[in-house]
């Protein structure tokens, strides 16, 4: 990439990043080319969708929480570990209004932009679910694909109920009693 192409896709990520945290996932992309200086011929060059543009803004996110499931793979209490990463993905899934909505949508696309996001965190969840089912500790008909769906339904729930801000904690802890075999 040649560096100015480099400099305006680094403006549109930061641009993107500050206008989804202000106004949520679906904030208008001409705003964010705007405000990154370029039009938005340029973003849809470097993004063709909002959801490319979505996938790579939460990149650094995604990373993050593939460490965290590699630290949690050595924990003592593989359903303690399982539990913690899942509060990880509610976490991750509520830091932007309307992220659950789009990682939802995205789960039944395997080709969406959001699946580079989607399948490294399914690989790590399907590892920590494997520890906690050969540990005897989850029930052998669960899912990691539900368990994934269930917790951006609980972030969305979160996000949509912000008068209870204990919300997300009591539903991620009763999906977790339910886990157990």
């Amino acid at each position: 990439m040649r560096a100015d192409a480099r400099r305006n896709h680094e403006r549109l990520l930061a641009q993107a990043r500050t206008a989804f945290t202000e106004q949520g996932t679906d904030a208008s992309l001409e705003d964010i080319a705007r405000r990154a200086g370029v039009g938005i011929g340029t973003l849809y060059r470097h993004f063709p969708t909002r959801e490319a543009l979505l996938g790579a803004v939460f990149q650094d996110a995604r990373d993050a929480l593939l460490r965290h499931s590699a630290e949690l793979a050595g924990h003592p209490d593989p359903c303690e570990a399982l539990g913690r990463w899942l509060r990880a993905l509610v976490a991750h899934a509520s830091e932007y209004r309307g992220l659950s909505i789009a990682l939802m949508s995205a789960s039944a696309d395997r080709d969406s932009a959001l699946s580079s996001c989607r399948e490294p965190l399914r690989e790590a969840g399907t590892v920590l679910m494997a520890r906690a089912r050969a540990a005897g500790a989850v029930r052998a008909d669960v899912a990691i694909g539900d368990l994934m769906q269930l917790t951006n339904a609980i972030a969305l729930a979160a996000e949509r109920s912000p008068e209870d801000p204990e919300l997300a904690d009591r539903l991620l802890d009763l999906t977790l009693r339910g886990l157990r075999a």
